[in-house]
């Protein structure tokens, strides 16, 4: 059995959930901590009851301890870095997300990877893993609505975090739009193409930066996806994970707080000007761990089999496309073509 030595890369706020997972699991340990602040690494061996040495770069953590996984779980800016620091030093590499602080490191990360292939270098999309989504995919991906051509998700709550996210200039789409971003991709089961987005920030925010967008995207299977979201609206909040309507060539699915299930053409009806519909509930037939854990069982399990995970860097690029080609179309207020396959 394969013994995981992980390198833990950021001690801040994400890195507990991490620390417990591979804490539960028999075969890993770890067997450092990395971050700019050493108080920082001494909290996390107080807080799970550890006496990890502490490191101010992965590439010293990786030769003084022979660890073979890097778990990142640094701010955005960091991730070029440490990403580089991990694949160059041999080690596996779990990330959260994005990928990276731009898409042109993004682009740059995958080009290092692509050439080191017997390494598994995977992104957190923690909201994949849920029984809800897993069945709506399984509902689209059954045929029952026939082709989804056009696909909305509404996402409005407003998140009062304080800290680094009141500052950020891209805070809803840097830093939470892409979970909704990757769940159209994994509801579609296809790649998006183009983006046009108009950001902004409504009146009584508290961001400093642009806190709501609307953003319409073209995927490769002729399907259009928008996305309306604010991180700064009070009052009938959506779920963390939005609101969607799919509506496809036979019927339309949807998903908010409740089970989704979908409305389709009832069968063997005569003309007329609108139709009766049959309902169909979505099939519960995923029984994997939900969120985080969920997420790591899946990264774990592909390097135990071998295979890519889910949300490997080769597919996660194009959710990362999806962030970033917002963020720039809206600056330059036109459309923007995305990365291809």
């Amino acid at each position: 059995m394969t013994t995981y030595k992980i390198v833990q890369a950021g001690c801040g706020a994400m890195a507990s959930a991490w620390i417990k997972y591979a804490l539960e699991r028999e075969d890993s340990e770890i067997v450092a901590f990395v971050d700019l602040y050493e108080a920082a690494a001494v909290k996390m061996n107080e807080k799970h009851g550890l006496s990890v040495p502490w490191f101010a770069s992965v590439e010293e953590a990786i030769r003084q301890t022979g660890a073979n996984l890097v778990f990142d779980v640094t701010i955005p800016s960091a991730h070029k870095t440490v990403a580089t620091a991990a694949l160059e030093g041999g080690c596996h590499l779990m990330s959260e997300k994005p990928m990276a602080a731009s898409m042109e490191e993004a682009e740059q990360l995958a080009e290092l990877a692509a050439t080191k292939p017997e390494l598994h270098y995977s992104i957190m999309q923690n909201r994949r893993f849920l029984k809800d989504i897993r069945a709506l995919r399984e509902l689209i991906g059954s045929g029952a609505i026939g082709k989804p051509s056009f696909v909305t998700a509404d996402f409005f709550i407003g998140a009062h975090f304080g800290g680094f996210r009141d500052a950020m200039e891209s805070p809803l789409i840097m830093d939470m739009a892409i979970h909704t971003f990757d769940q159209a991709r994994l509801i579609i089961g296809a790649n998006p193409v183009s983006v046009y987005c108009h950001e902004f920030n409504p009146e009584g925010s508290w961001y400093a930066g642009n806190a709501a967008a609307v953003c319409i995207f073209e995927f490769d299977n002729g399907a259009v996806f928008t996305y309306n979201g604010s991180w700064c609206s009070e009052g009938l909040r959506t779920t963390w994970e939005a609101e969607w309507r799919i509506a496809g060539s036979q019927g339309t699915a949807s998903w908010k707080d409740a089970p989704p299930f979908a409305e389709v053409v009832s069968p063997a009806q005569e003309a007329k000007f609108q139709y009766e519909y049959d309902r169909i509930e979505a099939p519960y037939n995923w029984h994997g761990r939900e969120g985080h854990n969920g997420c790591l069982d899946e990264m774990f399990q592909a390097i135990q089999e071998g295979r890519p995970a889910e949300t490997s860097y080769a597919d996660n690029i194009y959710s990362t496309a999806m962030v970033f080609g917002a963020i720039r179309s809206a600056k330059e207020q036109r459309k923007v073509m995305l990365r291809r396959p």
